[in-house]
């Protein structure tokens, strides 16, 4: 299993990788993580139980919905990808104020996503960005097919198409590409979202990690992207 890093590739968080917490972990209950390797372990934790059929849909009780009236504490920004098959707080296993989730097809990272992602981080305290990728990304096929073939896709799908282009792996073929570009768009998204200045300087003092990891389709497990 490949450890979770924070920003730059060189400092793993906690020596934590996602999907490793025992089946006996349980939801959280009180304060919210207040550190990045913290924010990771109880993602680790919800997915066990997600993947595993033992889900408990923490937080989502009247007397939880009446204190979410007055405001939020998520303790981690998912960024992942729209397709159906991927909603964080069920991969996770998370409820109502846990996250604060911003959802782009293949990731895409635009002012709007990464203003969304800045609003987590520097307005609400976040500890934890997690870019999540996902096996068989429609977006990312539609990429490459269209870089393969030079097929025009409708105007506002060959945004998505040229944005990800960047990540194509031109060493792989066929299926083996799309997997790999998959991993190769997280770890451009991870990097740019590292970039970020304001990012960077909280990542700096410890406040904050940037991660990238994908969940595969079959296994329902997430695991972490070097």
């Amino acid at each position: 299993m490949l450890r979770a890093a924070v920003a730059g590739g060189a400092t793993a968080v906690g020596g934590l990788a996602l999907g490793a917490t025992p089946a006996t972990a349980a939801p959280r209950t009180g304060t919210r993580p207040a550190t990045p390797a913290h924010a990771l372990k109880e993602l680790s934790a919800g997915n066990h139980r997600w993947r595993t059929f033992r889900q408990q849909h923490p937080h989502e009780t009247r007397a939880v919905r009446h204190a979410l009236v007055s405001g939020q504490n998520p303790f981690a920004v998912v960024l992942g990808c729209v397709d159906s098959r991927v909603p964080p707080e069920l991969v996770f296993d998370q409820g109502l104020g846990d996250l604060l989730t911003v959802r782009s097809a293949g990731e895409v990272l635009d002012e709007a996503v990464l203003g969304s992602v800045a609003y987590g981080v520097l307005e609400l305290g976040i500890p934890l960005v997690l870019v999540l990728g996902h096996q068989s990304c429609g977006a990312v096929k539609a990429a490459v097919h269209a870089d393969e073939t030079g097929e025009e896709l409708p105007v506002h799908i060959q945004y998505l198409a040229d944005q990800i282009r960047p990540a194509i792996d031109r060493g792989q073929h066929g299926d083996a590409r799309v997997d790999s570009t998959i991993d190769r768009q997280v770890a451009l998204v991870h990097g740019r979202l590292s970039a970020e200045p304001d990012l960077a300087a909280k990542i700096a003092a410890g406040e904050l990690a940037v991660v990238g990891a994908r969940y595969e389709l079959d296994s329902q497990l997430v695991h972490t992207i070097a």
